[in-house]
């Protein structure tokens, strides 16, 4: 079962965002069919024990307009109903490589 569980999540691109002290993971996954799908996954380290707690959406390719639709008219609404101040996070290291933080989102 284990050689299907992989061939059914195989991931196809994945885009890492730190976002001060959470991190969001967009994930492409193919299903066995050769179906996209993403994943996405926000982890935060809970500071009480150290642990991660993540929690996961599945965004499947029939409902990319609509989602995209529905996340552009709330984002929109914040930002006309209430000052929004976009954080700039600092550069991070992984594994020696300084990578660039990019928070410039348009909706």
């Amino acid at each position: 079962m284990g050689d299907f569980d992989n061939k059914e999540r195989e991931e196809v691109f994945s885009k890492k965002v730190r976002a001060g002290k959470r991190t969001y993971f967009f994930d492409v996954k193919s299903t066995r069919a050769g179906d996209y799908y993403i994943t996405v996954t926000e982890s935060k380290k809970r500071m009480e024990d150290g642990v991660f707690v993540k929690h996961k959406i599945f965004l499947y390719k029939e409902d990319f307009e609509k989602f995209a639709e529905g996340l552009t008219e709330v984002v929109d609404y914040i930002k006309s109903n209430q000052d929004v101040v976009e954080k700039r996070y600092e550069a991070y290291e992984s594994n020696g490589v300084h990578d660039k933080v990019d928070d410039d989102f348009s909706f």
